[in-house]
């Protein structure tokens, strides 16, 4: 019998490795693929070199596919216009529907591969992405956007194990112990320092602006609106401010943020835009996560073509537009969608 094939994403970081050592093991063919996304100087040429090691390491052909144009189509510039919006970005989950599971598996079709892998954190049971074992390392709330067709042609290696045991495994294989002691890689790839280190090649960020406060006085000054998120605290000044503020509203067509104090920022209704829903089911009870590294908590949705409404059982802090919102039936994946 033909062994099955797989295309893996290799990045030359330890998860992606022995990932593709896991799946040689399993018996399959497996080939990997270096994705190269931005241009972030010299940032290619360690990490393809490192790709590259790993490859011949495990002994499988490498791929080089150039996206760079692609990833700042769909990635990167989105990145940069939800900023100028006043919103708070989400690009990994852009990432991971247009490119680690967009191009990547049209590029798996074009090599014969019957399953694509990445060394992401996360399950699936052939319909469902399913929460990682390692609930620290869990990585289900950036994957809520792929296209829930491709679910059954995903392999997961890591999903059913936890990142200690990971390095534990290369540190055993002789060869492989540099692996196992690499830092691990940035939340966002393209982000070295700051985000407003990205951001001012594009747009002016350093604007001094008004401080509002929520009857619309100005109380204060901040240092351009896109140094701001939704919840924080700091960086702007309020002028005989005893107790602490909070920036519950942005508004970038007058370069104003708004403050006020902590219960400003409870928030029990939510809305959705651009869902995608790996159930079919209109209406339904279940959890949100609203932001990454933070509590779901319960909730009712109603789904209305491409937009949800959401109800939440409990005040939720600092909801951000533009970020995701994640839906859950215990460590099941329902999708989800974009706050509006």
């Amino acid at each position: 019998m033909k062994r099955k094939k797989v295309l893996i994403g290799m990045s030359g970081g330890v998860d992606s490795t022995v990932s593709t050592l896991l799946l040689k093991e399993q018996g399959y063919e497996v080939e990997g693929v270096y994705m190269k996304l931005h241009s972030k100087p010299g940032y290619h040429e360690i990490h393809q070199a490192r790709a590259q090691k790993a490859a011949d390491f495990a002994g499988v052909k490498l791929h080089i596919l150039d996206l760079q144009d692609k990833f700042n189509e769909k990635v990167f510039t989105p990145f940069i216009e939800t900023y100028k919006e006043g919103k708070t970005p989400n690009p990994c989950a852009l990432c991971n529907r247009n490119i680690k599971f967009g191009a990547m598996v049209a590029f798996a079709d074009e090599v014969g591969a019957d399953y694509v892998a990445t060394g992401h954190y996360i399950r699936h049971d052939g319909k469902y992405l399913l929460q990682a074992s390692d609930d620290t390392k869990d990585q289900s709330y950036f994957l809520f956007y792929i296209d829930p067709a491709l679910v059954p042609r995903l392999l997961f290696p890591l999903g059913e194990r936890h990142k200690a045991d990971i390095k534990a495994y290369a540190a055993s294989v002789p060869g492989l112990e540099s692996f196992a002691t690499q830092g691990e890689s940035s939340e966002i790839c393209f982000v070295e320092t700051t985000y407003m280190d990205v951001l001012k090649p594009y747009v002016a960020v350093d604007q001094e602006g008004e401080v509002l406060d929520l009857e619309g006085n100005v109380v204060g000054k901040h240092k351009g609106y896109m140094h701001y998120t939704i919840g924080k605290r700091k960086g702007f000044t309020v002028h005989g401010a005893h107790d602490p503020h909070f920036v519950v509203e942005i508004r970038p067509e007058t370069n104003q943020i708004v403050v006020g104090p902590r219960e400003a920022l409870e928030c029990r209704y939510v809305e959705l835009e651009n869902v995608n829903l790996f159930d079919e089911r209109q209406e339904f009870d279940c959890e949100v996560k609203l932001r990454y590294r933070t509590q779901a908590v319960p909730c009712h949705v109603s789904i209305e073509g491409n937009r949800a409404k959401v109800d939440l059982a409990e005040p939720v802090l600092g909801v951000a537009s533009g970020q995701a919102g994640v839906f859950y039936d215990g460590d099941k994946l329902l999708g989800g969608g974009w706050i509006v």
